[in-house]
């Protein structure tokens, strides 16, 4: 018979392993692909050509133990494979679980637990940087607070004689001060400003009050000794 089988006699359980399936005789036709293999528990994974075209490269994977019989194949052409014993022996103590060949409950591999130590030790090694940053971070708030009420105060001063702007020089005067020694400046008058050495504060304090509510001319105290004050220790 000029088609043959080539491959092992036998074959290891649960493995991929090849079997070849040749045309010998030059003169023929090379053979057809294989169409629906009755492998039984041999399960076909893949099909391939021979290097030299003369046949088939038919990978199997062996789900059972035991002696199995692949019946003739028709090739399709009038040609037929000749039948192939195949042994695949028990590989497993009897009656224990092949896990991970085949289907069913037996063969479902174990869940494999969540690895808790290394994610706590990858957890603590990302926990330490962010917690420098995050205190950093809170630590430069002041500072930031303080920048920014100073720039607010900067563009606004020396406001112009109308009284919403100089509504809003004194409130951006009082956000700096507040930035600067917390929320009771808000309601610090001249008396105040002139107890903690902040004469050039106690005048804008003085200044402001008489040009919104009394519509007297101001005479603005310079931006330079006002921001002058608040630095000094």
């Amino acid at each position: 018979m000029s088609v043959v089988w080539n491959g092992p006699q036998e074959l290891a359980l649960g493995r991929l392993s090849r079997l070849e399936l040749r045309q010998d005789d030059p003169a023929l036709p090379p053979l057809p692909r294989p169409q629906d293999i009755d492998s039984g528990p041999l399960a076909v994974r893949g099909v391939e050509p021979l290097g030299d075209g003369r046949g088939w490269r038919i990978t199997v994977q062996p789900l059972a133990p035991g002696t199995f019989l692949l019946p003739p194949l028709d090739l399709g052409d009038g040609r037929l494979a000749p039948a192939l014993r195949i042994t695949v022996p028990r590989t497993v103590p009897f009656g224990a679980a092949w896990v991970g060949v085949g289907g069913g409950d037996l063969d479902r591999l174990p869940e494999l637990p969540f690895p808790w130590p290394w994610a706590v030790a990858a957890l603590l090694l990302l926990a330490a940087p962010a917690w420098l940053l995050v205190r950093r971070f809170r630590r430069a708030a002041p500072a930031r607070r303080r920048h920014a009420a100073r720039r607010a105060f900067i563009q606004r001063w020396p406001p112009a004689a109308d009284r919403a702007a100089l509504d809003a020089a004194h409130a951006a005067g009082r956000a700096l001060l507040a930035a600067h020694f917390g929320p009771e400046a808000l309601s610090w008058g001249r008396a105040a400003f002139q107890a903690r050495g902040l004469e050039p504060w106690a005048a804008w304090s003085a200044v402001l009050d008489a040009a919104r509510f009394a519509g007297k001319p101001p005479d603005f105290p310079p931006l330079d000794a006002l921001l002058g004050a608040l630095e000094r220790p």
